[in-house]
């Protein structure tokens, strides 16, 4: 009887082995196809910007902080509150029959 649960111990130690084996070679199977066929970002595909793009950003980034600054601060948006819960039938009936009997 000992053999056999041994026999048996192995046999799941081995059959857990290959399937995670597997998972970790589709998941590096993935990681290799995704990098080979992903687009690479702009920012790593272009040449460094030219001062005059930089300078460019630079004053929409002022125009739009000036504008954002004569607007005031910024209203907080109200949520409304949820709508209360609706009761179906069921739950009417079990809550009635819960508090009748003392359930």
């Amino acid at each position: 009887m000992n053999e056999l649960i041994l026999q048996a111990l192995w046999i799941t130690l081995i059959g857990m082995g290959l399937v995670f084996a597997a998972l970790v070679l589709l998941w590096l199977l993935m990681l290799g196809l995704t990098s080979l066929t992903a687009e690479r970002p702009a920012w790593k595909r272009e040449a460094a910007p030219s001062s005059t793009d930089e300078k460019e950003r630079a004053a929409a980034l002022a125009v739009a902080a000036a504008l954002a600054a004569q607007q005031g601060p910024a209203r907080l948006a109200r949520f409304p509150s949820p709508p209360t819960a609706i009761v179906s039938a069921w739950q009417l009936s079990t809550r009635t029959r819960q508090m009748k009997h003392g359930e």
